[in-house]
This record gives structure tokens, C-alpha cells and sequence, in this order.
């Protein structure tokens, strides 16, 4: 039996393949559609694609196969809110002044330290521009569903804003649910989280993927802009799913450090790239298929107690590679070559000028991405050197801080103590520059991935001048800084 079902779940694996192939549609006076799905804490080494050996992820390994895969992706932001709003508007967090995630209101942090870090923002600015905005004003109809992050939390947790929700930001399309994510059952009680037992090969239907596919099935002739987040993978990490929980439990030799954590995220991982399979599929069926390009990422890197980040250094809530590299892979049959692989450096700001330029948009208030298109003509074309800035002037985690260690090492498990911080890369230099004591760390990216040598006394030169162009840039957006905490050691 567990052969049949094996078997059946290949099958199916196989008529989504050709679902997503049957497609006819032709890019129509030069705009394509465009699809963007977008992944939450799923860390860069996550995928097998990407390197995991862990993790069964057969849907985003076709998607790599079938387009172009990122080495050096990133995210804006090594945390939720702050990489939304920099992706929607393609602008770094020091300009946007959005570097947190949301609160219900505005508020300082609480955590008693030598520096009091900037009042939250709560609300992505409705004077921003942004992607569905740019879009729709020449003709794209324009969806959202899934995870928003980006206003107050209204009503509830992550509720959606009348005033400044996915509708009010250039969505015309747009509906609230949390679908089959631990979110829509974890605070209904424990019987809520037992296991149920679907045949092996079955998942829970999600709402966030359904509505995704209805969208693109009941679209005209018009070019459409898409954007699916999944809650997928952020915690609580846990499935409902024996079936799925089983498998990758016994894929984890015992003795494997947070073994049984490992089990749920591993389910967590393979489901978000089931409901991203449904996803293409539906777009085949739908015909849209050879129409549209595809771009898949995540907000930020991987959850340290789940995602490990290996071998990157960090992880969520910091500015080492752990926290902000990111998978990256685009398809758009016809003009991204099948199989190809991209080394240079690009970041989620890059979408706004890239999707702009591939829909005959105007991106003008997009001061921070540049237009990837000529990458994904030729992985090889180069994009002009640019700095890329991250910045992070709080501190995590907000409860308990001095309880946390202080050394942000490699999959270690540890939730670190992050300090206010930013980050500058050019070329592969990158400098960390932290406020609580003026210091500077220094990386080659070429030759360090996991950031394990600081250059930064060997190379004074190098480090002093990538000071200076990261303190020029954030003087320049205006950038909101922490200041001295009057009430620290009082």
C-alpha cells in the first residue's frame, strides 16, 4: 500500500508537471504576467536545490530546473515587515524608515540596554508607491493573498487595516485568510493540533493557495500581477500532517541536534513547496503558463532553532549572510534559459525596477533596486557594482534579552542576542557596523561565506572607506538611528 501511494503521489506530481507545460498563451503586446511567491523564514539552504539534504522540496527543485537559479539573493531586511515594505517599494529600510515588524501601536522597545532604538513604525505609508500600484496604472489586474505584515495589527493578530491593507496599497484584488498554516488552528487548543491521518501523499487545503488559482482561472485577456506570501514556513513549527511529520522524522538519523523540531519544520518546508506545485499547476491549467514570469524568495533567513542556516553564519533578527541571503529563482519561458545559475549579487528591491521595466511602468520612486531584466536575459551580463544596505538599529529578542548568548555563531540553535547594526556590501566586501560601540567587522564574501575571518584590523583602508560610504548613504535617506538610553544604568 505504501508503494501505491507512492506511486499515485508521483503521478500526480507528474500531471502537474504537464499542467504547467499545456499552456498556449502567448506574451501579448510585450507584457507578461507576472508572479511572485513569497516565502516566509524559509532559510537559503533550505531547499534541495539549494544544497538540503534534509528537506523534500521536488516542486521548487522543477521550478530551478525549468528557469534560473540565484546564488546571491537577498533580502532586504533580516525580519518580516521591514523586507515587505522594501520589496513593495524597492527601496532599502533606512529609507523607507521601516527596519521592525509591526506592533498594534507605535512604542519603543522595552529591552534595557545602552541604546533606545527608534519608535516602531506600523504602517507601510500610503504616500508610497508601490508594485501593484505602478502596475495597475497601465492596465495590470492586480491580486493579493496571504500574509500582509504591513499595517497595525487590526482586530486581531495580523489583521488586515481598511486603510492600510493590500487594498489600499494597489490590490484590487484581495482576501484575508491564513489558510492551512499553524496560524488557523494554534490557539484553539491542543486537540486542535493533534495529528489527522491523511493517505500519505494528501495535504490540508489551504486557503491562501485556492484563492491564489481562482484569481489567475478567472482572469481576461489583461496581463495580471500576482503576489501569493505564504505564512509558510514561519513558526509555530508544526504540522498536522502524520503522514508528512513520519517521513521526515525517519529521514533524521537519531542523535540529530533538535530532531524532533527538525521533523515538524521539514513538514513545514515540503508543504509550502506542495502548495507552491498547486500553484504552477493552476497557472498551466489557467493556460497562463508560457505567459508569465515566475519569481520565488523569502522575506528573510531561516528561524535559528529550525532552519539552522548552515553554512551561513546568523540567522533571522541579524545582518550576517544567515539572516538576509535568501533563495532567488525566476522562469519565463522564452527569455530565461532552463537550468541557468546567477552568481551576481541581487536584492528584493530589484523587483520594483524589474517588474516596472518588464510591464512598461514607471518605477521613479524605487531609489534602491536596479532593473535585473538583462541577469535574466544572461546570467553572466553583470549588473552595474552598487551598494547594497541593510540597516537594524534595534535590539532582539525583546523579552529576556540578557538571557540570550552573546556570539552569533552557525546552526547552533541559538535565538543570539542582535544588537543594533548595519551592513554595507560591495563587490564581495561586506562591513557590519555596530552602534552600541562604533566597531566594524570586514568580510570577502569570495573567499569567507560563513564570515568567520574579520578583515577589519588586517585591512584598515578597505574598512574605513566602506565606513564611510555606509554612514554617507544612511546620513543621506535620513536614516532613523538609535540614541543613548537615559534611563540605562540608572
Amino acid at each position: 500500500m505504501k508503494q501505491l501511494a507512492l506511486l499515485l503521489l508521483a503521478l500526480s506530481a507528474g500531471f502537474g508537471t504537464a499542467a504547467e507545460r499545456s499552456s498556449s498563451a502567448k506574451v501579448s503586446d510585450g507584457k507578461p504576467n507576472i508572479l511572485l511567491i513569497f516565502a516566509d523564514d524559509l532559510g537559503w539552504s533550505d531547499l534541495a536545490c539549494y544544497g538540503s539534504k534534509r528537506f523534500h522540496t521536488p516542486h521548487l527543485d522543477r521550478l530551478a530546473k525549468r528557469g534560473m537559479r540565484f546564488t546571491q539573493a537577498y533580502a532586504a531586511a533580516p525580519i518580516c515587515s521591514a523586507s515587505r515594505a522594501a520589496l513593495l517599494t524597492g527601496n532599502s529600510t533606512a529609507r523607507n524608515g521601516f527596519e521592525f515588524v509591526v506592533k498594534k501601536e507605535s512604542g519603543y522597545q522595552k529591552v534595557p540596554a545602552p541604546l533606545l532604538a527608534p519608535p516602531f513604525t506600523i504602517d507601510l505609508k500610503l504616500a508610497q508607491n508601490t508594485i501593484p500600484e505602478a502596475l495597475g496604472a497601465v492596465g495590470y489586474r492586480t491580486g493579493f493573498f496571504g500574509k500582509w505584515h504591513l499595517n497595525a495589527h487590526h482586530k486581531r493578530y495580523l489583521g488586515w487595516s481598511p486603510t492600510h491593507g493590500p487594498r489600499a496599497q494597489g490590490f484590487a484584488t484581495a482576501t484575508e485568510d491564513f489558510g492551512s498554516h499553524p496560524y488557523s488552528y494554534w490557539g484553539k487548543g491542543k486537540k486542535a493540533r493533534a495529528f489527522v491521518d491523511l493517505p500519505e501523499g494528501e495535504f490540508p487545503a489551504d486557503g491562501v493557495t485556492e484563492r491564489a488559482i481562482r484569481f489567475l482561472e478567472e482572469g481576461g485577456e489583461e496581463p495580471f500581477f500576482l503576489m501569493v506570501s505564504h505564512f509558510f514556513v514561519h513558526d509555530p513549527n508544526h504540522t498536522r500532517v502524520r503522514w508528512l511529520h513520519d517521513r521526515q522524522l525517519r529521514k533524521l538519523p537519531e542523535g540529530t541536534p533538535r530532531r524532533k523540531e527538525l521533523a515538524h519544520y521539514g513538514a513545514m518546508v515540503t508543504t509550502l513547496d506542495h502548495h507552491v506545485g498547486q500553484l504552477l499547476a493552476g497557472l498551466g491549467r489557467a493556460g497562463k503558463a508560457d505567459s508569465t514570469l515566475v519569481v520565488f524568495t523569502s522575506d528573510n533567513g531561516g528561524h535559528p532553532n529550525y532552519a539552522g542556516n548552515a553554512p551561513l553564519r546568523g540567522s533571522k533578527w541579524n545582518l550576517y549572510e544567515g539572516g538576509v541571503r535568501v533563495p532567488f529563482m525566476a522562469r519565463w519561458p522564452g527569455v530565461v534559459k532552463e537550468g541557468a545559475v546567477c552568481d551576481a549579487p541581487v536584492w528584493s528591491p530589484d523587483l520594483f525596477p524589474t517588474f516596472a521595466e518588464v510591464a512598461g511602468a514607471k518605477a521613479a520612486s524605487a531609489h534602491d533596486g536596479v532593473s535585473i531584466v538583462p541577469l535574466l536575459r544572461d546570467p553572466k551580463a553583470g549588473v552595474p557594482e552598487r551598494a547594497m544596505v541593510w540597516h537594524f538599529p534595534y535590539y532582539h529578542p525583546e523579552t529576556r534579552y540578557g538571557e540570550r548568548i552573546d556570539e552569533i555563531g552557525v546552526d547552533d540553535g541559538e535565538t543570539s542576542k542582535t544588537k543594533p547594526h548595519s551592513a554595507i556590501r560591495v563587490g564581495d566586501w561586506k562591513l557590519l557596523h555596530f552602534y552600541e560601540d562604533g566597531s566594524n567587522e570586514l568580510y570577502n564574501l569570495g573567499g569567507d561565506l560563513v564570515e568567520a575571518l574579520d578583515l577589519a584590523a588586517r585591512n584598515p583602508t578597505k574598512t574605513k572607506a566602506l565606513s564611510k560610504r555606509l554612514l554617507k548613504y544612511l546620513k543621506e535617506v535620513e536614516a532613523r538611528l538609535p540614541t543613548k538610553n537615559p534611563a540605562f544604568g540608572n
